[in-house]
């Protein structure tokens, strides 16, 4: 009964996105210190292989660093939700791996993301030589279908367990050169596994060593199943090395068989960069159709309104980099430009609060500014350029909103997530402010909560970025306190004093910024 139930609680909609996080090696044996990569790649690819919806490695990644966490790090509980909330799964999965004798015990447990409540957990155990069995196991039993066929090896792992430990150890190793050792030890032993083809792409790209990492992909042949990931990276290769004919001629391909976000993004970058003086209309045409395919990416929206800009055409600019602060209100390089293209149509008291805006968010634009000496401020070579495949995610509220009322809308998404905030419903209020802020880009109100959900959730510097906007568009003394706090726990007692100080100008009766200023004198 009990594995019924939490089988249905995989396969229900509301907990679709499944993230497995590296597990925990609690007696450091040395034998199973790549297990912890190991385990959390293999537990995602049986399920996977299984019908779940799972969170790829790549993604987990990307939230770690964004979150600044090690991506070796064992994580609290609330650090694991934290990355769940990051990457919008439904139910992570953790656990850990020991050696009892010869034999290899792996257990998992999952955290349901909406309670917080942790569910049963499950064991498995096999000799380590067998560690595909293990897993296949194991999730079985997460799945709640423990007398279903072991699946045989998931299609995108080596059918060697030898193979997939040097790859595993290849993606884990400290030093570009011993992961490199490592990840062509494993294509010796098995060249038909090209998913370790892509790894060694990553390693030489990295390095900017972009003629090796052009070599190293070309061998993934048309019938593999990472086919197109590598003909993406190939592309990336040959805009990197200026060959954007032939890079053109990959991605034009890439798009007639499945149009995509990604690689019209990259068609675009590719026009922009192929000639001195770009070509009007050629860059901008891609960047509005990567924009049409998936709206709900800011870098999109930011690239079409650069490219008019450079095409001279400032109105143009101005409409889509506001479309684009809108998804990114914290996008520096965006108001700057916004900025920039306002001052030239006129609109000089908009413009400058556009640039007094990044100003605040980096220090960069003044120098910017300094560089001009009499002509364009904005630099050549801002394009963005994305280097994953990533799928389309259209949000609803974004698809939408044209045809709402734009402010009565963004309140009701501020008082959803202000109720959301009251009862720790972070995850939920974060997605009601994001829909805010796009309805309503400089909301000040929504900016402070956002930033406080940040603080809360140990994630200073992104709040940093929303309380600068939340005071540029309103000076309160809760949101000069708030940044206060998050300059605090980034290790800057000097910016947190300032901006006590700065709200007890606003108020210098206020009984909790004379606490905090209290609170700066005493011990560090």
């Amino acid at each position: 009964m009990l594995l019924t139930c939490y089988f249905s609680l995989l396969t229900s909609p509301a907990f679709a996105q499944l993230l497995v996080i590296p597990f925990d090696n609690p007696t450091q044996e040395p034998r199973l210190t790549w297990m912890r990569e190991g385990a959390a790649i293999l537990l995602s690819e049986m399920l996977a292989s299984a019908g779940e919806l799972t969170i790829e490695r790549e993604e987990r990644l990307r939230a770690f660093e964004r979150l600044q966490l090690p991506a070796t790090a064992t994580l609290s509980r609330a650090s694991t939700i934290r990355v769940g909330q990051a990457v919008a799964a439904s139910l992570i999965l953790s656990g850990s791996v020991t050696m009892t004798g010869d034999q290899l015990v792996a257990r998992a447990r999952g955290v349901r993301l909406d309670t917080g409540r942790l569910l049963p957990e499950f064991e498995a155990s096999g000799p380590l030589t067998d560690v595909f069995l293990v897993f296949g196991r194991l999730a079985q039993l997460v799945r709640g279908a423990p007398e279903a066929a072991l699946p045989a090896t998931p299609d995108r792992l080596p059918d060697a367990p030898q193979v997939f430990e040097l790859y595993v150890k290849g993606l884990v190793a400290e030093t570009p050169s011993t992961a490199l050792a490592f990840l062509e030890q494993a294509l010796s032993v098995a060249p038909q596994f090209d998913r370790v083809r892509l790894a060694i792409w990553d390693l030489h790209s990295e390095a900017s060593e972009h003629q090796r990492a052009l070599e190293s992909i070309t061998a993934v042949g048309p019938d593999s199943r990472y086919r197109r990931a590598a003909q993406f990276r190939r592309a990336l290769s040959l805009i990197h090395l200026k060959r954007f004919d032939d890079a053109l001629a990959t991605l034009g391909a890439m798009q007639r068989e499945e149009p995509s976000a990604t690689v019209a993004n990259a068609i675009g970058v590719a026009e922009l960069r192929r000639t001195a003086t770009p070509q009007p209309g050629r860059a901008t045409y891609y960047f509005s159709q990567a924009s049409e395919l998936d709206p709900a990416v800011g870098d999109w929206f930011f690239n079409l309104g650069y490219a008019y800009w450079l095409d001279q055409d400032p109105k143009a600019a101005i409409y889509w980099l506001r479309e684009a602060v809108r998804r990114d209100p914290a996008d520096g390089d965006a108001h700057f430009i916004l900025g920039v293209a306002l001052q030239q149509t006129g609109a000089t008291a908009e413009a400058t609060r556009e640039r007094e805006l990044a100003s605040r968010l980096s220090s960069k634009y003044a120098a910017w500014d300094a560089r001009a000496s009499g002509g364009d401020p904005v630099p050549r070579g801002l394009e963005r350029l994305h280097e994953e495949l990533i799928p389309t995610q259209v949000d609803a509220v974004i698809t939408s909103a044209a045809q709402r009322d734009h402010e009565s809308l963004a309140a009701f998404h501020l008082d959803v997530a202000r109720r959301a905030f009251a009862r720790e419903a972070d995850r939920e209020a974060i997605q009601q402010l994001r829909r805010a802020l796009y309805l309503s880009p400089y909301l000040a109100e929504a900016h402070l909560l956002l930033g406080r959900l940040y603080l809360r959730g140990g994630r200073p510097t992104e709040a940093v970025e929303q309380l600068k906007i939340a005071l540029w568009s309103e000076a309160t003394v809760p949101a000069h306190l708030a940044l206060a706090e998050a300059l605090l726990q980034m290790q800057d007692r000097a910016g947190a004093r300032a901006e006590v100080e700065r709200a007890l100008a606003l108020n210098p009766a206020s009984a909790a910024a004379l606490a905090f200023k209290a609170k700066l004198a005493g011990p560090w």
